[in-house]
């Protein structure tokens, strides 16, 4: 798919524009969720300046013209959100988690300590089952690798918060398709874990609305209706947070469609 057919972040907004040092001042906040640490290198600063912005063609082109594991990391994450979150073929959005699984893949060969090119791969793998049903994902052995590499990333890096919902949103999905004791029995999926996960997200990084919305997303799969006022709480939360760059502009957007405006 050519970077320049990617359909464009549908919110610019020049608060998500990080020129200069603006950049390196807000690191922390911006990546409270991934714990990406700082780069050195102007060529993976100038990729996350555009994956922050919304630029996600030009963060995947700046990300990978960097060449090291920081712009890879950037060009994988813009992908990754723009296939999410953005991108509406479905035949792109899967061929997109592929080839993001494959990049992280040749990270993980390279610096097998970097928390993100385990998380980003488990992400990626964890969006592609979704698109081909989780049932099918299941059948081919997928789950299996997604919560491998979700837990390798925490493992690596207890504090991403990220990482953490995605293993709450791994062990929610998996009992809402096949039920809480075969889950349980076949692939260790809890909903005691799943929320330990979601509660561990939300200290780790309070303000984050995919946080939330995730963490809604799974109660209503493990719970139903005997939960569906926290959820909406969540949602409502979520959908009043002050989005820091273009990813969490999609999230408090999806979160606002959820409530209703």
């Amino acid at each position: 798919m050519s970077k320049t057919a990617w359909k464009a972040f549908p919110y610019p907004d020049p608060a998500y524009v990080y020129a200069g040092t603006a950049l390196k001042k807000q690191w922390a906040r911006l990546h409270q969720g991934d714990a990406e640490p700082w780069p050195s290198d102007t060529g993976a600063q100038a990729a996350w300046r555009a994956y922050h912005a919304g630029e996600f063609a030009k963060a995947v082109e700046l990300g990978l013209k960097a060449g090291n594991a920081s712009g890879t990391n950037a060009a994988n994450k813009a992908a990754m959100i723009h296939g999410a979150s953005v991108e509406d073929d479905e035949a792109r959005k899967l061929a997109l988690f592929q080839e993001i699984a494959r990049r992280c893949e040749a990270l993980q060969a390279s610096e097998p300590d970097n928390a993100n090119a385990w998380y980003y791969h488990g992400y990626a793998l964890g969006r592609y089952s979704q698109g081909i049903s989780v049932a099918k994902a299941l059948a081919e052995g997928l789950g299996g690798k997604v919560r491998d590499s979700l837990q390798k990333a925490v493992e690596l890096e207890p504090r991403h918060a990220d990482a953490h919902i995605a293993l709450g949103t791994w062990h929610a999905e998996i009992i809402n398709k096949v039920g809480a004791m075969v889950g349980g029995l076949t692939y260790g999926a809890k909903k005691d874990a799943a929320e330990k996960h979601f509660k561990t997200a939300l200290q780790l990084n309070p303000d984050s609305p995919i946080a939330m919305t995730e963490y809604a997303n799974g109660l209503a799969m493990m719970f139903g209706k005997s939960r569906i006022k926290e959820a909406e709480q969540l949602y409502a939360r979520a959908a009043q947070c002050t989005p820091a760059d273009a990813m969490e502009r999609l999230d408090v957007e999806a979160a606002r469609a959820e409530v209703g405006g």
